[in-house]
């Protein structure tokens, strides 16, 4: 069992950067990449970035040019920099590893507990 644990969520002002992070307990980011969700209240889990196992990445309409996806490091890590915040970025952040098809070959699913990101205007 892979264990996932998100870092660095708080409350910012609009306009703002926060930087996720996220460790995993063995090397599964190497092998199959990473992935963050959101979900705001009352709205259902949406996939916000993918950094692949090539490191290709993919980011959501709604955060592209103002997130970046990296890692992983030799500390198991992926981070999620997030810069020029909105309130509609607002909800608890999850990193995961799932089955990605364009991204990885991996048949995995694993999830961290999440994170609360605040932005407020």
């Amino acid at each position: 069992q892979v264990q996932l644990a998100e870092s660095g969520g708080g409350s910012v002002q609009a306009g703002g950067s926060l930087k996720l992070s996220c460790a995993a307990s063995n090397d599964i980011f190497r092998r199959c990449g990473a992935g963050w969700y959101r979900q705001a209240p009352g709205k259902e889990r949406e996939l916000v970035s993918i950094i692949g196992s090539s490191r290709s990445t993919y980011y959501a309409e709604s955060v592209e040019g103002r997130f970046a996806s990296s890692g992983p490091d030799t500390q198991n890590m992926v981070y999620l920099q997030m810069n020029n915040l909105v309130d509609e970025d607002t909800g608890v952040y999850y990193c995961a590893v799932r089955t990605w098809p364009a991204y990885n070959r991996c048949a995995v699913e694993y999830w961290g507990r999440g994170i609360q990101v605040t932005v407020s205007s």
